[in-house]
């Protein structure tokens, strides 16, 4: 992690924060030192067995630079936008930004997306409750396939035992580059990505894709006999669904999603983008070999795509070249469906377990119902309307801020149509709310079916399971008490299909989620295949009234509404910045 740094200071000593400082904002100027910095720049690059091509690097690389902090502490990240052309946020996958109202990183919901050689200070307020597994990744484009890095929130209290732990970070790549892939996607007709041509871990993979070998060296993930690791597996895919498995090793989680867990052993895991998990892994006593082999196949897809990495018990200094197997070391299993989703039991100790509203407490139950339209461009609509770059033209918090929230979402035209506002095209909630979200898969309009790892911004949810056919609370609530697993907090889970084609229109395949309301924000819930959000496949959620979203009144955060505002900097000003966490009240907790 770039900590404490004074690289930034390349910047002249003369300059200063142009125009007016206001009283409730503050000059980033060179007494400034911000926690980290990461330098986003785009350049050429070779990737496991596939021509260079232009690549969108953090900090020189990708993944980038592990960043590692403490909760209960606010941090600051200064992010360069170096690239030339393309603009850049980037989002803490996972962290709410809930006191940092414009830090989230959304171009289309929370801030305006930096642009080439300017940069932005984000406000990071880690509450106690959130030490886990989380990553960081840009928010524009296609860019987040490569624009990316784990991001580890430190336990005050580790509630298990473990030696050492080692981050194991899963990465799509595809032969297209990424301005192609988003041209392609957004144009009449569709001219799809192509698929995943390799699964990369920490930055490395070989095997094959499609029948197609791929002998390009692996990554090594090294091990000492007898020690207990904490893998933390970071699913930064742009479009696989990994189901992996470790030759010879039983695995046990101990998190989802930032959220600790009970132990729960399993022989291999299924992690679909946007998914974290921590596991233990203690190495064999006496091995028989010095490397086996963790297998990494795609699922749920046309084509298969098969990568791998070692577990290396051998010397690391200098480092082994691995490569992949002359065959298949083991088989993993091809379960697809409900991976963990009635097993897991929240960890004793787990602050995030204040108690779970009951069903008899929910106000309001939002179907939120997925569906491929094809009439004219191929685009994703969620209750008959896309989210894309194209609308809004700025994004939502901007515009209530600049509108005097006159465009505020109606909440009684979204209860008039189940949930989102049509003119706004916005879900609104209030504050106190306990409200069930239930994501419904339909089949499209040529009849097809996908699954979808849908990521809600802000608060974790209940994560209350999945199913075929449509959503049935009394039923799934008998199903829970009959389980041996209790619902646990996430952000990222999985919406399945149930078959690969159905009649278009017809549900097939659920997800619910229950969420109490107490984070006030423009919050995006959307699916986290990139291709998909490219496609429309994302919402806007409005929680708590004008007043509670709006919480710092203008003209303090005047240089937010505006793209290249003052609250950026560059190489001839420093950024006036409204710091929100040591002006408000937001308290640690959900």
């Amino acid at each position: 992690m770039l900590l404490h740094t004074n690289t930034f200071a390349l910047f002249a000593i003369a300059l200063s924060c142009l125009g007016h400082v206001l009283a409730d904002t503050t000059c980033h100027d060179e007494t400034f030192i911000p926690d980290a910095i990461l330098r986003v720049t785009e350049a050429p690059l070779a990737q496991s067995c596939y021509p260079s091509k232009p690549t969108i690097l953090v900090n020189g690389t990708s993944p980038g630079p592990a960043l590692k902090i403490k909760e209960g502490y606010t941090y600051w990240i200064r992010v360069y936008n170096d690239m030339e052309h393309n603009n850049l946020t980037m989002h803490w996958h996972g962290l709410t930004m809930a006191s940092s109202p414009f830090s989230d990183g959304t171009p289309l919901a929370s801030q305006w997306p930096i642009p080439p050689a300017k940069f932005f200070d984000y406000e990071m307020h880690v509450p106690f409750g959130m030490a886990g597994t989380y990553f960081y990744h840009s928010h524009v484009g296609f860019a987040a396939v490569s624009c990316t890095g784990p991001l580890i929130v430190q336990d005050k209290k580790v509630p298990y035992k473990y030696d050492e732990e080692r981050i194991v970070f899963l990465q799509d790549v595809f032969i297209k580059n990424d301005s192609t892939i988003e041209a392609g996607l957004v144009a009449n007709p569709l001219s799809w990505s192509g698929e995943t041509s390799m699964i990369l871990v920490n930055g490395k993979g070989g095997g094959s894709a499609n029948g197609t070998a791929c002998n390009a060296s692996l990554a090594a993930i090294d091990v000492q006999p007898g020690k207990t690791y904490r893998l933390r597996f970071i699913g930064a895919t742009a479009l696989t669904f990994a189901s992996l498995a470790i030759e010879g090793h039983e695995m046990t989680v101990i998190e989802a999603d930032g959220s600790y867990t009970e132990p729960h052993k399993t022989s291999f895991l299924q992690i679909y983008t946007g998914q974290r998990y921590s596991v233990l892994l203690t190495a064999k006593s006496k091995p028989e070999k010095s490397a086996y082999y963790m297998q990494v196949e795609s699922r749920e897809r046309p084509t298969l795509t098969r990568s791998f990495a070692v577990l290396n018990y051998g010397v690391t200094s200098p480092p082994t070249i691995f490569y992949p197997p002359p065959g298949l070391p083991l088989t993993v299993p091809n379960i697809t469906r409900g991976f963990l989703d009635y097993d897991l039991t929240p960890h004793h100790s787990n602050y995030h377990m204040a108690k779970m509203p009951t069903a008899a407490q929910v106000t309001r139950t939002i179907t939120m119902t997925v569906h491929q339209r094809v009439n004219g461009p191929t685009i994703w609509v969620q209750n008959s309307y896309p989210w894309t770059e194209a609308f809004p033209q700025e994004p939502y918090l901007v515009s209530l801020y600049k509108n005097n929230a006159s465009n505020f979402p109606s909440m009684d035209r979204a209860l008039a149509n189940n949930g989102i506002d049509p003119v706004t095209r916005v879900f609104p909630a209030q504050i106190g709310e306990v409200i069930e979200i239930i994501i419904q898969n339909t089949g499209a309009d040529k009849g097809g079916l996908d699954a979808h790892p849908f990521h809600a911004h802000g608060a974790h949810y209940w994560d209350l399971g999945s199913g075929n056919g449509t959503y049935d609370q009394s039923t799934n609530e008998a199903l829970w008490s009959n389980s041996t697993g209790k619902p646990i907090k996430r952000d990222t889970s999985v919406l399945y299909r149930y078959a690969s084609t159905t009649q278009n229109g017809t549900a097939m395949g659920w997800r619910a989620w229950r969420l109490e309301v107490t984070q006030p924000g423009v919050w995006m819930i959307h699916c986290h295949i990139l291709q998909h959000m490219l496609m429309g496949m994302q919402t806007i959620w409005v929680m708590g009234n004008a007043s509670q979203v709006m919480s710092v009144d203008r003209p303090d955060v005047e240089g937010y509404l505006t793209y290249g505002g003052d609250v950026l900097g560059d190489e001839n000003r420093w950024p006036s910045v409204v710091e929100f966490q040591s002006a408000g009240n937001w308290t640690d907790g959900q």
